[in-house]
């Protein structure tokens, strides 16, 4: 079995419950599912949008930039 970044038109077809492409559309901002539409207008969602993300790993924490100045300042303080 081939790995495919998107939901087949069949897989859509019974996410949404219907054919045609605008009922689709609906269905999906229904459904609050993101999706793209295609050069044809159909639209395009992604597995990991029905899927999620299977290997859960923390979110690392950003750093935020403080001048050495304010750092020594509040030393002082």
């Amino acid at each position: 079995m081939t790995y495919s970044l998107f939901i087949t038109a069949d897989e859509l077809r019974e996410l949404t419950g219907f054919t045609l492409k605008s009922r689709q559309i609906d269905q999906l901002r229904k459904m609050g599912i993101p999706f793209r539409t295609n050069g044809h207008g159909k639209p395009v969602v992604t597995r990991f949008a029905i899927e999620g993300k299977t290997d859960q790993q923390p979110i690392p924490q950003r750093l935020v930039w403080q001048s050495a100045m304010i750092q020594q300042d509040r030393k002082a303080a």
